[in-house]
């Protein structure tokens, strides 16, 4: 149900997608669109407990807006993506081995975007904005490991560790490379708000009485053609 979720998203903002050309003053403001995909690094920076980064696929969409006379370009659009992350776990009380226990987490972002032209060419831009994000909770990758024992929270299961807050406001800064309608490009994701935050109200939480806080850290590196 949450991927359709987000395959729905996916189809309505191509309905605000547009590609026209209009004349203001004596220069032309050229308005595109962007596709593309590629990988990602996901991690959830917190005290509460210890994480390993996780990899993950990310595709892209977007509109531009080309502006020859000023010193940044505009874009908005959206991103889609799964990505991993692991939480230290033992396979029951009695072993002392430690083993990664991973999750998988969906999210799509919607971003509003500059992007500044320090070479005053749209071939390399340094690109900065805000997002808007929703992601699903967490979801084991092996289902073997459901009742594995997350090391840092006591005799807390890996199943119930599941609830993230849905929605959350990201900023991003990065970089564009490219010539032509091929580019590419590297951006940082971090998370303002407080993903975890639903562990706080969440049952096992009822007997830690933990405040947990963190915040989502995303690195993603794609490519992507202009039109």
């Amino acid at each position: 149900m949450k991927k359709f979720q987000f395959i729905l998203l996916v189809v309505l903002t191509l309905g605000f997608v547009t590609k026209n050309f209009s004349q203001k003053g004596n220069y032309n403001i050229q308005n595109g669109f962007a596709i593309g995909g590629g990988i990602t690094q996901f991690d959830i920076l917190t005290d509460n407990f210890e994480t390993q980064k996780g990899d993950g696929w990310i595709g892209h969409m977007s509109a531009t807006v080309d502006i020859p006379q000023k010193w940044y370009n505009i874009s908005y659009g959206m991103q889609l993506s799964e990505n991993t992350m692991s939480l230290n776990g033992l396979a029951s009380t009695i072993s002392s081995n430690f083993e990664p226990v991973e999750y998988k987490v969906f999210a799509v972002q919607v971003a509003f975007l500059w992007h500044a032209k320090p070479f005053r060419t749209p071939h390399f831009t340094i690109d900065f904005g805000p997002m808007v994000q929703y992601n699903s909770d967490l979801e084991l990758s092996n289902d073997n490991q459901e009742d594995f024992i997350i090391t840092d929270l006591d005799t807390v299961l890996a199943k119930d560790v599941k609830e993230l807050n849905n929605f959350n406001v990201n900023g991003a800064v990065g970089a564009t490379l490219g010539l032509g309608h091929f580019k590419v490009k590297a951006q940082y994701i971090y998370g303002f708000t407080n993903i975890l935050g639903a562990f706080n109200d969440s049952d096992f939480n009822q007997t830690l009485n933990r405040q947990f806080k963190g915040n989502q850290s995303m690195l993603a590196f794609s490519a992507m053609i202009t039109f």
